[in-house]
């Protein structure tokens, strides 16, 4: 079974913990203030979750999720994520992360700068356009009718095939962005942003969205 290594033990990193051990997942969890502050959570998640460094995840997870603030990506440690495919759910907040001229004028996206940042990984967007509470909550069976869906987006076909399963694992459809460079389309601000929606109407959110505000 895959191990997932999560660096960053957050609202959104927690929740994706839960949902991984819940499909029967292996999970490495880290966080910036040490493995022991992760007790409880370990608790939580039960025989299937450890706790470790973030280059301890990064070793032991065959996929990795990073899940840290965007002022915060060049501390994710770079050889252990070496090659391996990477989920990124960050979004850019310039009043916690400061001003980033590139986002502000639109000529990048977060997940090319963790791109950059990891230059052998293979990015795929994920999970950062839902509240963290209702990707424990929001999930349905494949099929439901009006099934909420997330997008994703990604130069490398095996980084998106593994989101898309991924997210029908924890209950919802999947509509692919396209490259990296689309990925702005599900970030802050953009109508696709935090709503619930089905896949066809987060197509429809996805195709009005504006570059910059």
């Amino acid at each position: 079974m895959t191990t997932l290594g999560i660096i960053g033990a957050g609202h959104i990193g927690s929740q994706i913990a839960r949902v991984a051990v819940a499909n029967g997942y292996d999970v490495v969890i880290a966080n910036s203030r040490g493995p022991e502050t992760l007790a409880d959570l370990v608790e939580e998640l039960g025989p299937r979750a450890t706790a470790g460094t973030a280059v301890e995840a990064g070793t032991a997870g065959d996929v990795v999720v990073v899940t840290v603030p965007l002022h915060a990506i060049d501390q994710v440690p770079v050889e252990p994520l070496a090659g391996k495919i990477v989920l990124d759910t960050n979004n850019y907040y310039f009043e916690r992360d400061g001003h980033i001229e590139a986002l502000d004028r639109g000529e990048t996206t977060t997940s090319e700068l963790l791109q950059a940042h990891l230059p052998t990984s293979r990015i795929a967007k994920a999970f950062n356009h839902i509240y963290a509470a209702a990707i424990t909550e929001d999930g349905t069976p494949a099929g439901t009718e009006d099934r909420r869906a997330l997008a994703t987006a990604g130069d490398d076909a095996e980084a998106v095939d593994f989101v898309t399963r991924f997210y029908d694992q924890a209950g919802f459809d999947t509509v692919n962005v396209g490259p990296l460079s689309e990925s702005w389309r599900v970030e802050r601000d953009r109508p696709a942003y935090v709503v619930r929606q089905n896949a066809e109407q987060l197509r429809a959110n996805l195709a009005i969205a504006n570059r910059l505000p």
